[in-house]
């Protein structure tokens, strides 16, 4: 009887020193953030770390998770990451195609003149101020690298 007193005394004594070893939540955050990207938050509830935010790219996600998955006391990892997307390409329409919407554009403003040259539109002459949106809105809807107005508004 009291071999099983005393052996059931360690063994109580042995899961209590294990519970006390094992990494609370908050060190394995603390841990976990220390080492992760900015931008990357960092959750963790019974030794489950949920990753969420933004990478770059699918290598960042990846190792995200792998420098979590490394920590002491991580049982098991959630990647909520997701990959930004990339930017879209910036497209400036070719001078002979930028020329032909912009006479189609300006058209219906006989005392607006366009020069075209490099993907630069040139405005000059004159226009009413409550056209001048309209005129612009028109334009850059066509892609020109830049509009240089030097229109005089009445």
């Amino acid at each position: 009887m009291k071999t099983s007193k005393f052996l059931m005394s360690a063994v109580i004594a042995g899961t209590l020193f294990l519970a006390s070893c094992s990494p609370k939540d908050a060190d394995i955050q603390a841990a976990v953030q220390a080492k992760e990207a900015a931008g990357i938050a960092v959750s963790v509830a019974k030794g489950a770390v949920t990753l969420t935010g933004e990478v770059t790219d699918d290598a960042a996600k990846t190792k995200a998770e792998e420098i979590a998955k490394a920590e002491k006391g991580v049982k098991s990892v959630v990647n909520n990451l997701t990959v930004k997307p990339a930017a879209a390409p910036v497209v400036i329409a070719e001078d002979p195609v930028l020329t032909k919407n912009v006479a189609d554009a300006t058209k219906d403003f006989p005392t607006v003149k366009a020069d075209i040259k490099d993907g630069v539109v040139t405005l000059t002459g004159e226009i009413k101020k409550a056209s001048l949106i309209t005129l612009m809105q028109q334009l850059s809807a066509l892609k020109p690298k830049k509009i240089e107005n030097k229109l005089t508004v009445k």
